[in-house]
């Protein structure tokens, strides 16, 4: 009850999820999404990434939040969904209102062998 009352972890499960396999779906559909990998520029590099995310470390994102566009869906993005969680819950309070967490991250996109870009 205190953490609904002051904005803690409960508001996590008003952020939409979506699966690895259903994002690589709207992707190869064509649909305009904003990709948002949150981890670091370390592992964005040397663990890989979805061709097309964009890189905004989570301690920045408060900073720069004026680089994000309002008028497509964002896609929260990091290594297992926490971070990205994290994300999508800080964009919602913001004002964003199409915000989505990608279950699993980066692990669970590789688990279901879908392409990562490395470098």
């Amino acid at each position: 009850m205190l953490r609904s009352l002051f904005g803690g972890r409960a508001a996590a499960s008003a952020i939409a999820t979506i699966t690895a396999p259903e994002l690589k779906r709207r992707l190869d559909a064509g649909e305009r999404l904003f990709l948002l990998d949150v981890r670091s520029a370390d592992e964005y590099a040397y663990d890989g990434h979805i061709v097309g995310a964009h890189l905004l470390p989570l301690p920045m994102l408060s900073l720069r939040l004026n680089e994000l566009p309002r008028d497509i869906p964002i896609i929260c993005v990091c290594r297992s969904g926490n971070r990205s969680g994290v994300a999508a819950e800080q964009l919602a309070r913001q004002g964003f209102t199409d915000v989505t967490n990608l279950t699993g991250g980066m692990v669970a996109w590789a688990r279901a062998g879908l392409p990562m870009k490395r470098g």
